[in-house]
């Protein structure tokens, strides 16, 4: 018998066609795949993560982030399942920001405000991706360029996303942009995750806990106040490990603004150095979810405009709450709150950002 266990095997990148644009143009898709296998897959539309398959306690394999089957199904959604968002994450009041002493309109597309960074954001623009090799781990790289006045916002923006998947069954997303004038940039993944199988249902038992102490409270349009507010003693406190649904419908006006959990908390942590933000755990599966980030902000979006009207992978109908999101990113309408932390990028400055997924099994 051999005195050494085998080394485990190299991660993976491997490419095949996922369809074709109405304009003709091919859309590729990137499967990475660790020892253990559990795999990504990301396709050039929006840059999206349409499959995360990881094990649960007994080694079952299941997808745990929701997303659709073709790619038409992609171009006509509205959900922004797993895509890339930008150039700004979010909303925007007003659907307007000023800069450097000029006012910059930009595409209502969420009643008076801009949301997601415009009618055309960047999960609906195809992206050039690659995969690259060399690596002690599976990666895909995506790029993209977005000209000047794009959605209405100034400068011409270099976008370059990896996913990069390694033997520790982390999920490693780094962002990277550049700008040929000034302009705001708040880029994040919008995956939607239930840890049960993506097909499992409503995401109330999941048990969530935020290294935050603070939050973002909305107005009416869900638009930050300004404010930011103590989580102590009120729905938002996840300190404690809770599940999701314990009090997600309380009587509170903040969750009655977001139908539910759409806030942005406010991360415990110092500087831009990579520290962690949030865990879950599904308690049937034993999967759990760790969250780091450099990021300041976590968007906790509980699925609250879900409604079964968009079919799903395998044809599922996926209803109010069916996954979470957590959105690593700066503050919501941060052009317009000078307060918050700045999103602002200038020319001869590279944005750098990196968030890691962790999944893992509680036994």
């Amino acid at each position: 018998m051999p005195d050494h266990a085998p080394a485990p095997r190299e991660p993976t990148t491997t490419t095949a066609p996922f369809g074709l644009l109405p304009t003709g143009e091919a859309v590729a898709g990137f499967t990475l795949t660790n020892a253990h296998g559990l795999t990504v897959h990301a396709i050039e539309y929006g840059g999206a993560i349409t499959r995360i398959v990881v094990p649960d306690r007994s080694g079952a394999l299941a997808d745990v982030v929701l997303g659709c089957d073709t790619l038409d199904d992609y171009v006509k959604g509205d959900a922004y399942f797993g895509a890339i968002i930008g150039r700004v994450a979010n909303r925007i009041g007003g659907a307007r920001f000023a800069l450097d002493g000029t006012t910059y309109p930009l595409a209502a597309n969420t009643g008076a405000n801009a949301l997601h960074g415009g009618v055309r954001g960047f999960d609906k623009l195809r992206w050039q991706g690659s995969a690259a090799a060399g690596h002690d781990d599976a990666r895909v790289t995506f790029r993209l360029v977005s000209p000047d006045g794009d959605e209405g916002y100034p400068g011409a923006l270099s976008v370059t996303v990896t996913y990069a998947l390694s033997n520790a069954n982390a999920l490693v997303i780094d962002y990277e942009a550049t700008t040929t004038r000034a302009t705001p940039v708040n880029l994040t993944n919008h995956a939607y995750f239930n840890l049960a199988g993506h097909d499992a249902g409503d995401i109330g038992a999941h048990v969530l806990s935020i290294d935050a102490d603070a939050f973002t409270p909305l107005d009416a349009s869900m638009i930050p106040t300004g404010e930011v507010a103590p989580v102590a003693g009120t729905p938002f406190d996840f300190r404690t490990p809770r599940p999701i649904g314990a009090r997600i419908d309380a009587a509170h006006e903040q969750l009655r603004i977001g139908h539910g959990y759409d806030h942005n908390w406010a991360i415990t942590g110092l500087g831009d150095t990579l520290r962690h933000a949030a865990r879950v755990h599904e308690p049937t599966s034993g999967r759990t979810l760790d969250v780091h980030t450099t990021e300041p902000g976590l968007q906790c979006y509980t699925g609250n405009f879900l409604g079964g009207t968009m079919r799903g992978k395998g044809g599922v109908a996926y209803q109010r709450r069916a996954g979470f999101s957590l959105e690593t990113q700066h503050f919501p309408d941060a052009p317009n709150h000078a307060a918050f932390p700045s999103v602002i990028l200038r020319p001869g400055v590279i944005m750098r950002s990196r968030t890691v997924y962790t999944f893992g099994v509680d036994r």
